[in-house]
């Protein structure tokens, strides 16, 4: 008896010993450094603490690119009517890309590139970690107290007065987010960090109040995660026969439409949020579902970019989300309010129309046949 008892504690202990190995090294999966390519350390700086500030409130303008600014006129002329103290500006373009009096035509973008940028990729977790510097860099000045991410197809649809009032009167973020019960992007081996009941979806444009941007960069936690498990899914290789829908499923994730509404929710900050984009896109979506599969934003030309097409986008004051049956009434402090302030993705051609026709400002359009100086 004394010897089976003995065998069995041994059993116990080595089962245990084994239990607390296999724990360790998944602990380890997601407290290693996971480094890319393209990465870059996230600058850790001190901020002026949110209740330290005094003064006039600025929104910082993110601008997500890939090199330069083609619609710099437009937003030139949105700028230059503005007080310089109620705005700031933050680039996030390729790696050593300078913007000054060569590379765009306006001074509001001069030398506003990060200088920590990187190597940005469709589809990869390097497209968050753009965004991250890019509130990681804003929040180095108290006075931003609202940080609205655009990418360079962006166009604004009001005058910089309005849409100062509309951001800065809302206590709330404008985070697109909703739950996608037919969505197969979220890999099962995010979990436990990443529960699949906290798993959100929506569109990367979002415009978050401080203390929201700063929950994103001090994240350590969730990005780990999406960059190690948030893949991009691969090409199509018609040698691999049936394997391609193997490998179809295994990377299918768009990091940049998940990453901030999930961050969000597993923070339980949903109820500070109007859980609604103010960037406008309309997406081009066919009939057949393989083309439904390949959904992508419909680009406005000088065609589609007329007075009544823009009334149209101003209209919008509900949003309905079909896989939550949920329409949201667009409010701002519980007044009804229209949707949106951006739209994309706006070709020059667009943008020339919307200022020579003062939809947008007023702007003399041959201007732009001048070279740059």
């Amino acid at each position: 008896m004394r010897h089976v008892l003995c065998l069995g504690w041994k059993i116990v202990i080595f089962v245990s010993l084994v239990l607390c190995v296999l724990a360790f090294i998944r602990i380890q999966q997601y407290s290693e450094p996971m480094t890319s390519p393209y990465s870059t350390a996230l600058p850790r700086r001190s901020r002026v603490l949110a209740d330290q500030f005094t003064g006039n409130p600025k929104i910082a303008f993110l601008f997500l690119v890939r090199r330069n600014m083609p619609l710099d006129f437009l937003w030139e002329s949105f700028f230059e009517n503005a007080d310089k103290e109620f705005f700031s500006i933050y680039i996030h373009s390729e790696p050593g890309f300078v913007y000054d009096e060569t590379t765009t035509r306006s001074p509001f973008f001069y030398n506003r590139q990060l200088e920590n940028s990187v190597k940005v990729a469709w589809g990869e977790a390097n497209m968050i970690e753009a965004e991250r510097l890019l509130f990681e860099e804003a929040l180095q000045d108290p006075a931003n107290r609202r940080f609205v991410l655009l990418s360079d197809s962006c166009v604004p649809l009001y005058n910089f007065s309005y849409i100062y009032n509309y951001l800065v009167g809302s206590p709330r973020s404008f985070v697109d987010s909703f739950t996608d019960k037919k969505d197969e992007r979220y890999n099962p081996k995010m979990s436990p960090v990443i529960s699949k009941r906290n798993w959100r979806k929506g569109s990367q444009w979002v415009a978050l109040i401080r203390r929201h941007a700063e929950v994103v960069v001090d994240d350590e936690t969730v990005f780990p995660v999406f960059r190690k498990f948030c893949k991009r899914r691969p090409p199509v290789d018609p040698t691999r026969g049936k394997n391609n829908l193997k490998l179809q499923k295994q990377h299918n994730c768009i990091p940049d439409e998940h990453y901030v509404q999930t961050l969000l929710a597993m923070n339980d900050l949903e109820s500070e949020l109007e859980r609604r984009t103010v960037t406008y896109t309309s997406w081009n979506q066919s009939a057949t579902k393989m083309a439904h599969e390949a959904w992508h934003p419909f680009t406005f030309s000088y065609a589609d970019s007329g007075p009544q097409q823009i009334k149209n986008i101003k209209d919008i004051n509900h949003i309905y989300y079909e896989t939550e049956f949920r329409t949201e009434w667009c409010s701002n402090n519980s007044t009804l309010v229209t949707c949106f302030l951006f739209a994309r993705k706006f070709s020059r051609g667009a943008a020339m129309r919307l200022l020579s026709q003062g939809i947008v400002g007023n702007f003399d359009v041959s201007a732009l046949l001048k070279p740059p100086p």
